[in-house]
């Protein structure tokens, strides 16, 4: 359970793959525009993420190292594939709106780094629990930048309108200089608070 705590922490916090490894920064600066994208990408990195990790796990001991790389991309394209199918089928608007960011899952760094430095060296349920972990993380800053840009860009929240109708829309907030700002201004908050906890543990 402790075990299990600590990697949770590092994925939402200590080594969040966003704010702390500058990891699948392209998705998050691509599909922040709007909450629900942000939302069905993330669910589809940690699905990804979680399964491409426990299948790692479970074959490492008979994978050659000189084709491991090559075993793990393999893999991590099966399980992209399925949510690719699986948002063509039942949600094909949002499958659109995304669009080749979902095929570009596999060259996800995040999942990638997992596979090859975690995943490798420990048992399927904790690099299982690792993708989750990892994937959360990853969401988690997805729809913090992506509240954000909806709000001031378009004056909704997941589509609803929750802004009065004198609201004036901030353009740059759906434009991509708009995703840099504020995933700029969300990495530089994070390590301020870092360090502040640091020093006053100190």
């Amino acid at each position: 359970m402790k075990q299990t705590k600590t990697i949770f922490m590092e994925g939402l916090w200590g080594n969040n793959p966003i704010a702390r490894q500058i990891l699948g920064i392209c998705s998050a600066l691509a599909v922040t525009n709007l909450m629900k994208n942000s939302l069905v990408m993330g669910l589809g990195l940690i699905f990804v993420t979680a399964f491409s990790e426990l299948t790692v796990s479970l074959i490492r001991q008979w994978t050659p190292k000189h084709i491991r790389m090559m075993v793990q991309v393999l893999i991590i394209s099966a399980y992209v594939i399925l949510v690719d199918i699986f948002l063509k089928a039942y949600f094909p608007d949002i499958s659109t709106a995304l669009g080749p960011y979902v095929g570009l899952i596999i060259t996800n760094c995040i999942i990638m780094g997992r596979c090859e430095a975690f995943a490798q060296a420990n048992p399927p349920h904790i690099a299982f629990i690792d993708g989750i972990a990892m994937g959360t993380g990853y969401t988690l800053v997805l729809l913090t930048i992506a509240f954000v840009r909806e709000l001031l860009g378009f004056g909704t929240l997941f589509g609803i309108q929750v802004m009065g109708e004198s609201w004036v829309s901030w353009s740059i907030m759906i434009m991509p200089p708009g995703a840099f700002f504020m995933l700029g201004i969300l990495i530089w908050i994070l390590h301020t608070f870092k360090e502040k906890n640091q020093e006053v543990a100190k």
